[in-house]
């Protein structure tokens, strides 16, 4: 996958996978060209050396035996004196140039050293699109014979060779893609598990089986996973237990602030000490929420259980409707749902004057909830950060209008612990849509 620089286009892969491929193929490949580049340099080597021995040793052997044969004889015997990169030919051969290479010159000084002084020779080089070399010489009866070299750089290659070569290639390929999927495996699990990282729920752990250094990675992942889940824990312990130690000392103050004499600062005093009771009450309740998996589940159903939560608000004149009501049965934690949807109502009433709650179900069998309502809305980029512990739109300290910031958080939290899904959205003409899904059991 190309990457656009100020200077071009990088061709360098982005993945660890596909970086590590290229790196372990390329070296692999480029040692087998290497070896094969030996393999070719050896060859070329002994044929080079059978062909000059060859000729140094067959060459004088294989002329004395013609000058010794009768004229008429010498014929006959051409094809059994012929080699892979020589033959004798009768006559004065083909005119060449005397002007010879370097390399043929080499196999001339072969030839004269094979013939020694007893003949005179001529060495020329054949033109045409071979190399190519004829000696020249004459036999002790004055008949011409020339010596037709033809230089052999390697030794032919076989047949099934590029076949072999083709698999090898393939197999380099197979290899390094199993090598690396292999290496960068355990880092694609590690990923995963750090994405979907929540030490309150119960996902599997990090599997410490494997190559050591893998196994001490996975063993150090799952350490930070139950550090993370003990802190969280402690966080919520301490939450819980400064809220209710707060009661107490909070119901005293009441008590003595009724028990004074009526003034201005009384009220102040009372309403205070009920606005910190409230979000001691909050601090509690969003406590509990973390630990609302231990409620056990159970079948209900929802167009009922919703219709009697909208009674009890309309029983307090409170404008509560109930809209669409699908088919809801499933199998949930009851108290803990109840709780959500007291939390959205609430928010919708507090916000919106009102709250109208439907029921759906999806074609996947996922049932969603939706409480709504005509109030002002949340802006898009800060949807997501309601559903935080203390935040609030409103960012005077009025608790009338900006809440304690908890509400909506212990939703968010009992959500997760149903297995639920919560989402905030703006309708279209103003207000607010509060969506829990339910996947289906």
């Amino acid at each position: 996958m190309a990457r656009r620089t100020g200077l071009g286009v990088n061709l360098w892969p982005h993945t660890l996978r596909a970086r590590l491929f290229v790196i372990l193929l390329a070296g692999l490949t480029i040692a087998h060209a290497m070896s094969f580049a030996v393999l070719f340099s050896e060859r070329y080597i002994a044929a080079r050396s059978v062909m000059f021995n060859t000729l140094e040793t067959d060459v004088a052997t294989s002329i004395a035996i013609l000058d010794r044969l009768p004229a008429a004889e010498r014929a006959s015997w051409l094809d059994r004196l012929a080699r892979g990169s020589y033959r004798f030919v009768l006559g004065p051969g083909i005119p060449g140039d005397p002007v010879l290479t370097r390399a043929d010159a080499e196999v001339a000084d072969k030839v004269r050293a094979a013939i020694g002084a007893q003949y005179s020779i001529e060495v020329e080089s054949v033109p045409g699109g071979i190399r190519r070399l004829q000696a020249h010489l004459r036999l002790s009866d004055g008949e011409p014979l020339t010596i037709d070299v033809t230089p052999r750089g390697v030794m032919p290659v076989a047949d099934w060779l590029p076949f072999v070569l083709v698999a090898q290639l393939s197999l380099l390929v197979l290899c390094s893609w199993l090598a690396v999927r292999q290496a960068t495996r355990p880092l694609a699990d590690l990923a995963r598990a750090a994405d979907t990282l929540d030490p309150n729920s119960k996902t599997p752990r990090l599997s410490e089986t494997g190559p050591r250094e893998v196994a001490y990675a996975a063993t150090a992942f799952n350490a930070m996973r139950d550090r993370i889940a003990q802190y969280l824990e402690e966080r919520v312990q301490i939450l819980a237990a400064i809220s209710h130690d707060l009661q107490t000392p909070i119901t005293r103050m009441k008590l003595r602030a009724e028990m004074a004499d009526d003034s201005i600062e009384r009220d102040k005093l009372i309403r205070d000490l009920e606005e910190v009771e409230r979000l001691v009450k909050e601090g509690v309740a969003y406590a509990r929420s973390a630990h609302g998996r231990d409620e056990k589940a159970s079948r209900i159903d929802l167009a009922s259980f919703i219709e009697s939560l909208a009674y009890d608000y309309q029983d307090t004149g409170k404008a509560v409707t109930v809209g669409e009501l699908g088919d809801g049965a499933i199998v949930t934690r009851p108290h803990a749902l109840r709780r959500i949807l007291t939390n959205l109502v609430d928010n919708a009433l507090k916000f919106g004057g009102s709250a109208e709650i439907e029921l759906q179900r999806r074609a996947d069998g996922t049932v969603l909830i939706k409480v709504s309502d005509r109030g002002p809305g949340i802006p898009e980029d800060q949807l997501d950060a309601v559903l935080q512990p203390f935040f609030r739109l409103e960012q005077s300290r009025n608790r009338d209008t900006g809440g304690t910031g908890l509400g909506l958080a212990i939703a968010q939290q009992l959500a997760i612990v149903i297995g639920a899904s919560l989402t905030l959205r703006n309708r279209d003409g103003g207000g607010l849509a509060a969506e829990l899904a339910i996947g289906a059991a």
